[in-house]
């Protein structure tokens, strides 16, 4: 019980204001002792998906689970997110505690440093990944860890509760992803040896000094990523040399700087323009404007974007200001 109930802290955090979420605290222990009572009976099923498209930075399908069931989700990582934490290499950045992207820039800025900017980079992407994720290989490397029954037996409805792979917006999903990809970490950094590598999700790189010896990286992974039912992106598995920076976890990163994406900022203004409209209609008030203007400062600010922040200042605050 007190598991569901940090849980359920932790899946309303945010979402106070949600309609659903003010419901189940209304009946906060009812709802907990019925959720414990259907775990421990495994009556518990997976509730009904809504599905949304988003369209920033690119087109993604969203899955989202009742309230409840994210509370569910919570419990369950909880539990076995230290397990496999203790298998997850060091350079694996995405959906962890203590990492993230700007944990992961770091560490690919130092790589730079190490391996001098005469070096090539091989940066790729999964093709598909959430929804290639096959579940009975999932469930195979899950269980090589877990052996509480009722646990798997919970697990599993969970991944079978998807028509395919891993529904991205799901917190486990968050967690499987990065399980099913360790193999290909364990791979390349203990089978083929290599020492600069970074992954954020599926995304990830390899810094060597030798052209050569990246295209041979490239194909030994791509076979490998076929013996897990995956495939590398078509157009993002490219070499290039390191000098001309990477562009990787939101950001153009070099030795000692890095810069803030171009399309990130024309993406910025078209969408400054449509918040602009709507708060000259008053359809937004100004502290909803001023929310989504220091978000974006915020990612700027990690960024040597000084000039950029000026002009962007000039160009849209002088008009609320």
């Amino acid at each position: 019980m007190r598991n569901l109930n940090n849980a359920y802290l932790k899946a309303r955090k945010g979402k106070n204001g949600s309609e659903e979420v003010l419901r189940f605290t209304f009946n906060l222990e009812r709802e907990l002792i019925r959720l414990q009572e259907q775990l421990m009976n495994e009556t518990y099923k997976t509730g009904k998906y809504r599905h949304f498209i988003i369209f920033e930075p690119k087109e993604r399908k969203i899955s989202a689970l009742p309230f409840r069931d994210r509370v569910v989700h919570h419990a369950i990582c909880s539990i076995i997110s230290p397990i496999f934490e203790k298998r997850f290499i060091h350079d694996s950045y995405a959906c962890r505690k203590g990492k993230g992207t700007h944990e992961g820039i770091k560490r690919i800025q130092s790589f730079i440093r190490k391996s001098g900017e005469d070096c090539y980079v091989l940066k790729c992407d999964v093709s598909k990944y959430f929804q290639s994720v096959d579940g009975e290989t999932l469930k195979t490397i899950i269980q090589q860890k877990i052996g509480n029954k009722k646990l798997l037996r919970l697990i599993k409805n969970i991944i079978d509760s998807s028509e395919e792979g891993i529904p991205i917006g799901n917190l486990t999903s968050q967690l499987f992803a990065n399980i099913y990809l360790n193999a290909l970490d364990e791979y390349i950094k203990y089978e083929l040896r290599i020492k600069f590598y970074v992954r954020y999700m599926d995304d990830f790189l390899i810094i060597e000094e030798s052209k050569k010896d990246l295209h041979e990286l490239k194909e030994q992974i791509r076979l490998f990523l076929i013996s897990m039912r995956l495939t590398l992106h078509p157009k993002k598995a490219n070499i290039f040399p390191i000098k001309l920076g990477i562009d990787c976890l939101g950001y153009k990163i070099f030795k000692n700087h890095r810069l803030v994406r171009k399309s990130t900022v024309k993406r910025f203004i078209r969408n400054s323009k449509k918040i602009m409209v709507l708060y000259e209609r008053d359809e937004i008030d100004f502290n909803k404007l001023m929310e989504s203007f220091n978000s974006w400062e915020a990612y700027m600010n990690h960024g040597d974007s000084y000039n950029l922040k000026k002009s962007l200042h000039e160009g849209y605050f002088k008009n609320v200001m």
